[in-house]
């Protein structure tokens, strides 16, 4: 019988198979029938895209239809703040693979519809990002279903106006306000979203709020007292924040500050103040007087009425 060679390599049971190349990614490859989606790598291969941007618009593309995509949600799910999340989401709608439209629905309500375009060259949507990927765009599966109701068109020609409260009266006016207050009513409304994101109010809504604020201004409210008014106790679930604001603005506005020292003395400085004591020169008693003198003994002056010069 043959001598076994004991010292020879044992054969390879490794799983993983070999590759042709000597360094690099190698892909291991496993057939999923189901709970998989397909993103083109016009996007997962994009050059002018972050890490984050990418991977924010891959994790939109595997949700399902109607899944909530605000930066509230998406910092809530994943490690990164809400800044990087914010600067992801405007990168995507940069370059197409996002789209927030402002829409009416039936109830007259306005919503902040959001669209993910998985081949925005395709829908016209943005830019053509996959002509540089040297590549040509992988199939793309039949597009779905008409809805039942036909979708408005991307780009409105007209702006949508922001919802006002049917127990409400109108907005402020619009009109553009002028004053010394103007420039301070518009920095402050453009601070809001510091204190809370939802409050990132468009150029229309600040022009149209200023009004408003500059007549706290007037009234002689600080822009602390602004601020905290308008951003107190702002409700989980707010959809309309420039009616919101315009709503407190209107509601809560301070009547003006009460005149200076000339006002009423009975409200300002309370009731009059006595005379104060003084040293008679004839008899070196203490009595009240407006100067220094005779009490009214020494005077031979009848007693005095007026309670404030009593001795």
């Amino acid at each position: 019988m043959a001598e076994q060679n004991l010292s020879a390599a044992a054969p390879s049971h490794s799983r993983v198979p070999r590759s042709a190349t000597h360094s690099g990614v190698t892909h291991i490859r496993q057939y999923q029938p189901d709970r998989y989606t397909i993103i083109g790598n016009h996007l997962a291969q994009h050059r002018d895209l972050s890490l984050t941007a990418i991977g924010v618009g891959t994790h939109i593309l595997s949700l399902p239809e109607g899944a909530p995509v605000d930066i509230r949600t998406l910092a809530a799910r994943f490690p990164e703040g809400r800044d990087r999340i914010a600067f992801a989401l405007r990168e995507l709608e940069a370059h197409g693979y996002v789209e927030r439209v402002r829409e009416r629905t039936a109830e007259g309500r306005v919503i902040t519809r959001t669209y993910a375009h998985s081949a925005p060259a395709v829908t016209g949507a943005g830019p053509e990002v996959g002509a540089r990927q040297g590549e040509a765009a992988p199939p793309l599966p039949p597009p779905p279903a008409a809805p039942a109701e036909p979708r408005r068109p991307l780009r409105a020609a007209a702006p949508v106006p922001p919802e006002t409260p049917r127990s409400q009266a109108p907005a402020p006016a619009v009109e553009e306000p002028s004053g010394e207050h103007h420039a301070s009513a518009r920095a402050l409304l453009v601070s809001l979203r510091r204190t809370d994101d939802r409050l990132t109010l468009p150029e229309r809504d600040v022009r149209r709020l200023a009004s408003a604020v500059a007549a706290w201004f007037a009234n002689g409210a600080s822009a602390a007292a602004v601020r905290r008014t308008l951003t107190a106790g702002l409700p989980p679930d707010l959809r309309n924040p420039a009616g919101l604001l315009a709503h407190r603005l209107r509601e809560l506005l301070p009547p003006p500050l009460p005149a200076g020292p000339e006002g009423p003395p009975s409200a300002l400085t309370g009731p009059p103040r006595p005379a104060p004591f003084q040293t008679c020169d004839g008899c070196e008693r203490a009595f009240r007087g407006r100067e220094p003198g005779r009490c009214r003994d020494c005077r031979g002056e009848p007693e005095s009425r007026d309670p404030a010069v009593a001795a």
